[in-house]
């Protein structure tokens, strides 16, 4: 499996930050290679990607939502992928946005572009054009401040 951290400061509050990464739906206009997600009720989630030529659809569960501090997902079937984002308050208008991010290539391209660095390479540039979508923006595109805990 990959596992890939990283980190961006961004120039808007927690809340904001928070905010925006509830927003599955708005994922594919910062993370490349994500094609789609759509939010099928509070906790699941269906995603559409491709690695290296390779198309994807898979079942996510949102395990962890806990407002300003971390959201938290993972596949319940077919590709093998978790993430966790938490963030950190640096001042009333900058937050630290973390990334963790777990794929487990199938097949020979996916795991090519993994040995390659090509999987981590794509999360850092997500980060940015995170760092990029939200400060442009200077708000969300919505958000969801329920909390769900691994319990849930």
């Amino acid at each position: 499996m990959s596992n890939t951290t990283e980190s961006v400061d961004v120039d808007v509050d927690v809340s904001t930050a928070y905010n925006q990464w509830t927003q599955f739906e708005s994922f594919p206009q910062f993370m490349d290679g994500v094609d789609e997600i759509r939010q099928l009720d509070d906790t699941s989630t269906h995603w559409k990607t491709s690695i290296g030529g390779v198309t994807r659809e898979f079942d996510a569960t949102i395990t962890e939502q806990h407002p300003d501090e971390r959201v938290a997902w993972k596949s319940v079937d077919g590709t093998s992928h978790a993430g966790v984002i938490t963030f950190h308050r640096l001042s009333d208008q900058q937050t630290r946005v973390t990334a963790q991010i777990d794929v487990d290539p199938e097949g020979i391209a996916e795991t090519v572009a993994d040995k390659t660095g090509v999987i981590s390479h794509r999360i850092k540039g997500d980060m940015q054009r995170f760092k990029t979508f939200i400060e442009a923006r200077g708000s969300e595109t919505g958000s969801w401040r329920g909390d769900v805990s691994h319990d849930s």
